[in-house]
């Protein structure tokens, strides 16, 4: 048995005690308790158990929030280092940190909404961090871009890998590039590089410490935000 269902059955118990308490009628301290039939109870509130596993459920989703928020603060400091490529005023008082992957679905639909946001709000600093989460070729793309970065052009090989109309692999992160004025050659090079192997390890070590587990996962002023324009928007208002 799972662990999680062995800690939903046990908090279920717990729930089902206190709803039991719940369901008595007041007496006198000094009186004797009646006897209830707490199956009887179940029957015939079958709903108590349901609202018992959803509270339970929202317990356990904002506990583990706390948690994650506490981690992210813990590490915001190393999360908004300038060892990353980024784009915005260096010295910003609002600060977005990216983490995606250029083989993720749901990074590639969010990146044109992201890109307009973030030419309306042009005071905003926002650290990329890509991830090899996805596929057999996230890690070449993300290694590619960083060492784009070395030439002046992350930006743009950025906005290819996101655009592009097919499924990335190598040969067409290569082509992108070449389209956009990057020396390959040079860039293959400095992809294995130590500066570039520890870009790429460092966005893997804090996504770890900071418990991401999907991407893309945005982060403005230490707190982590839903990746929807709205949900952005509203964040970057909130800290000016």
């Amino acid at each position: 048995m799972k662990k999680s269902l062995v800690i939903s059955i046990l908090a279920l118990l717990v729930a089902v005690v206190a709803l039991v308490k719940e369901y008595l009628p007041c007496t006198h301290k000094t009186a004797p308790v009646p006897p209830v039939n707490v199956e009887q109870v179940l029957k015939d509130h079958p709903e108590y158990v349901v609202g018992a596993l959803q509270a339970y459920e929202i317990k356990m989703r904002e506990e583990a929030e706390a948690k994650h928020q506490a981690m992210i603060k813990e590490n915001e400091a190393k999360l908004t280092e300038n060892n990353a490529p980024f784009q915005g005023p260096a010295d910003s008082k609002i600060v977005m940190v990216e983490f995606y992957d250029y083989a993720c679905g749901y990074c590639r639909r969010l990146y044109p909404e992201l890109d307009k946001l973030l030419a309306k709000n042009t005071d905003v600093k926002v650290l990329f961090r890509p991830l090899a989460y996805v596929s057999q070729y996230s890690e070449y793309a993300a290694r590619a871009v960083l060492a784009a970065d070395e030439q002046g052009k992350f930006s743009e090989l950025h906005k290819e890998l996101f655009s592009a109309p097919k499924q990335l692999d190598d040969k067409l992160v290569d082509e992108l590039a070449a389209k956009v004025g990057i020396d390959v050659e040079k860039m293959k090079a400095d992809m294995k590089s130590d500066k570039v192997n520890a870009a790429f390890e460092n966005n893997h070590s804090l996504a770890e410490k900071i418990q991401i587990e999907g991407v893309p996962s945005l982060i403005i002023n230490g707190e982590l935000v839903q990746s929807a324009p709205t949900a952005i928007q509203s964040k970057i208002d909130a800290s000016k």
